[in-house]
């Protein structure tokens, strides 16, 4: 590999055929800091860790790129902003008792008692947990990602979680993967998970961080070469000499945020690093070495060397949108946010309290710091490093998502917000018109004192190296287990809980309006918002539906309403982020029928057909410059069309006919054609 070069591509033509000509000689798009190059005949012949795994939880399907697969699922987690719908959809299979070998219900999201609504979910979801067998997780325990990886993951096994980001786990050698909370309910009833089998890719780490340089500017610094659409239809397998300097928590900020490239997961091997993170945590005796065979095939290789990387900030409005933090040097900040699933662990707390000791944080800056989980809270509040945060003038609040999702800590109007979380949205934060910079915690801290952005490497030269601790203080007193007699345990079922909502099955002929056109890269925030005023409306599908698009057309379940339904039309990566199925859902309620775009994200367009919504993808992109909002869009033979995958459209408004395809299995077209999943499964079972 170039010295000069931060990152390459090698793509390999293997076992699975895959087709390098294209590729050969082509510069990645406006980077010059990656180069692709094919190569061929190459002879493969150990497995990779990915393969490993799913070969071990293979119900059917061939592990062949592209192809259908099913996969037992050992474990699933939920959290409280999808968790409610969860525990609907698994009632309505008539199931006395989860049938997984550990599910886990976590509060985490909706912690902001303002109005009866959180707080009647939460005694919902404990008692549902109780009855049915999960282990609950209290409010204030932490967020799901850190206390599932540090408390229950598992080197080896499946975990299926009803949040995008769930890949945390990878960090410790599980395939851990997240999925619309519909797919999570079966597998918390037993039965397996379908999915594309994605190509796996490796990533090479060479070399060593240097100090001031974290793991937070790994992922960033793939984002940046890859973007959001780079790891769709991917495992990130990371490999090399790089992966053992690093811990399991620095590993996790690498897995969490390899969601936002799309990825189906991501995973690093399972080493002397993961046993000395599950010895601290007494969990030693579920420690397994897991690696790749010295020979393993890999359909793309990625390699970053550690040693040339420098601090990197996503700016505004995307995690992919990443450059240097030299290149922003003096931009003024008004608040900072330390937290989240992403980098909200010991160490990194640690190395924030590290270098705001005996100092203040700027006169112009509101700092806020959220610890991970209660037992890092513990463990800060032991050390003595939460004294040097207050010290400094930072606030503390609750061990929760908060701020990432909007729920608290919104910045002021325009201003300038650093955070340490994965994702900066435009609106996510709870103010339309903030501008979030997603970065380390160490620069996320000099930012805090400065007031401004600014390289934080001069603040560390004389730090002590910071590592995690080889003992943590273990209490599992907030976790609550099930119920031993659970015929005894009532539902605690409150006023804003309201029935699930389901479609009838799919008509043969749809006549319906183009009700709202939208650009690539629209997220689930963008279809269905977060943050305080409408997360707690989770459990309510007619209240929370309106406000489908509310930052992009407000108007938009109004019209959809007084237009019986319609069609919505998208561009490239369509439903990106978070996996939340209330953006299926709620447009399902409202009478959407099908959604057609450029390209889909995994995970929604999954819930699209989990809620008997069409995905459909334009045969020819161009057409989709040709239709208009408000246009009428007619589909004939609607079931034919589905059985064999192909369905013309005929825009009546504009006089033309285009084509539109759909990548569905067997299996998922008939999901479709009975108007959603559970209708399949009621039409099954009968």
């Amino acid at each position: 590999m170039p010295s000069m070069l931060n990152v390459c591509i090698v793509d390999f033509c293997n076992c699975f055929s895959f087709d390098c000509d294209e590729l050969l000689d082509q510069n990645h798009e406006d980077n010059q800091s990656m180069f692709i190059k094919g190569k061929k005949g190459e002879v493969c012949m150990g497995e990779n860790l990915s393969r490993k795994i799913i070969k071990n939880h293979l119900l059917d399907g061939k592990i062949e790129p592209g192809e259908e697969i099913a996969l037992k699922i050992d474990q699933t987690l939920t959290q409280d902003a999808t968790g409610t719908m969860v525990c609907l959809e698994f009632e309505a299979l008539g199931l006395s008792r989860v049938k997984t070998e550990l599910s886990v219900s976590y509060i985490d999201h909706n912690t902001l008692q303002v109005g009866f609504e959180n707080a009647d979910d939460h005694l919902f979801l404990q008692s549902f947990a109780r009855k049915y067998g999960m282990y609950f997780s209290r409010a204030g325990n932490g967020i799901c990602h850190q206390v599932h990886l540090h408390r229950f993951a598992v080197p080896g096994k499946t975990l299926l979680g009803s949040d995008s980001h769930t890949p945390t786990c990878g960090s410790l050698g599980m395939l851990a993967i997240g999925a619309g909370g519909l797919n999570v309910a079966m597998a918390m009833a037993g039965q397996p998970f379908y999915m594309k089998m994605p190509e796996v890719v490796s990533v090479v780490l060479e070399g060593k961080l240097r100090p001031g340089v974290s793991a937070k500017d790994i992922i960033l610094e793939i984002l940046r070469c890859l973007t959001v659409k780079g790891g769709i239809g991917m495992i990130m397998e990371y490999t090399g000499p790089g992966v053992a300097t690093l811990s399991v928590p620095e590993r996790a900020t690498v897995t969490n945020m390899g969601a936002e490239l799309g990825a189906t997961t991501s995973i690093f091997p399972s080493d002397e690093r993961t046993f000395e993170f599950m010895k601290a945590q007494g969990r030693e005796k579920g420690w397994i070495e897991l690696k790749p065979d010295e020979d393993a095939e890999y359909d793309r290789v990625i390699y970053v060397n550690l040693d040339e990387l420098e601090p990197m900030v996503a700016m505004p409005h995307s995690p992919d949108n990443v450059v240097k933090v030299g290149d922003l040097e003096g931009i003024k900040v008004d608040q900072v946010y330390i937290g989240s699933c992403t980098n909200s662990s010991y160490s990194d707390m640690a190395k924030a309290a590290a270098i705001l000791e005996g100092k203040r944080v700027h006169p112009d800056v509101s700092l806020v710091v959220a610890p991970g989980s209660r037992q890092v809270f513990q463990m800060l509040a032991r050390d003595g490093i939460i004294e040097k945060f207050i010290a400094a003038g930072a606030r503390i609040i609750e061990c929760a998502c908060g701020p990432c999702v909007g729920v608290g800590q919104s910045p002021p109007s325009g201003g300038v917000s650093v955070r340490t979380s994965n994702r900066n949205f435009k609106g996510r934060s709870g103010t339309a018109d903030a501008r979030v910079y997603l970065a380390s915690p160490e620069t996320a801290a000099v930012a805090a004192i400065t007031g401004k952005i600014t390289d934080p490497r001069p603040f560390i030269s004389n730090l002590i190296e910071i590592k995690e601790p080889t003992k943590y203080i273990v209490d599992d007193g907030m976790i609550i287990l099930p119920a031993d007699d659970p015929d005894r345990v009532k539902i605690r079922r409150g006023p804003n809980i309201k029935p699930l909502p389901l479609r009838d099955g799919l008509p043969n002929r749809l006549n319906k309006q183009v009700l709202l056109k939208v650009g690539d890269n629209i997220t689930t925030d963008d279809i269905m918002p977060a943050g305080a005023k409408i997360l707690p409306l989770r459990s309510n599908i007619p209240a929370i539906s309106q406000y489908v698009f509310n930052g992009i057309d407000p108007d938009f379940p109004v019209r959809a309403q007084e237009a019986g339904g319609g069609i919505i039309v998208g561009g490239e990566n369509y439903g990106q982020g978070s996996s939340r199925e209330h953006a299926a859902i709620a447009p399902m309620y409202l009478g959407v029928r099908a959604v057609i775009a450029k390209s889909f994200a995994r995970i929604h367009h999954d819930n699209l057909v989990n809620f008997g919504i069409l995905p459909l993808c334009f045969k020819d992109k161009a057409d989709y410059d040709r239709i208009k909002q408000g246009d009428l869009l007619e589909i004939d033979n609607l079931r034919e069309g589905i059985k064999k995958g192909e369905i013309k459209v005929f825009n009546k408004t504009g006089g033309f006919e285009f084509n539109t395809y759909l990548t569905l299995s067997d299996r998922a077209s008939k999901v479709i054609l009975d108007g959603g999943l559970l209708n399949h499964i009621k039409k099954q079972s009968k």
